[in-house]
């Protein structure tokens, strides 16, 4: 075997390594942005989960204490402000609550066009 030949072998090697050692660092990147992405949706797949099963009990301890048609009719106007209350709450636990960017993680920054959506629920 040539002397030139086995070091252009192992140049070549070295630069397989190289570009797999980078794919690699991509890979683990991605994989640790998924994860981060799935403990998020678990976390909010757990609390909107605990808020359903406590608009459960107030649903049947409503429809319990008043009639059906005064329950529904009072029930609807409460699901208005209890809609854009748990938008805010969402934002404030750090989600998009805007049409541009709905539910995605905000990173702790301000999202001037979920602010502007709030304040045009609660005006």
């Amino acid at each position: 075997m040539k002397e030139g030949n086995f070091l252009d072998r192992i140049m070549e090697f070295e630069q397989q390594l190289e570009s797999m050692h980078k794919q690699f660092r991509g890979l683990m990147g991605f994989v640790a942005q998924m994860t981060e992405e799935n403990h998020s949706l678990q976390l909010e797949n757990h609390h909107l989960r605990k808020r359903l099963e406590e608009m459960d009990e107030q649903t049947e301890a409503k429809s319990k204490s008043t009639g059906k048609q005064r329950g529904q009719k009072k029930l609807h106007k409460v699901d208005i402000g209890e809609g854009v209350d748990n938008l805010a709450r969402l934002y404030n636990e750090g989600f998009h609550v805007c049409n541009v960017h709905f539910g995605s993680s905000r990173k702790g920054e301000d999202c001037l066009f979920c602010l502007s959506f709030l304040n045009k629920q609660n005006g």
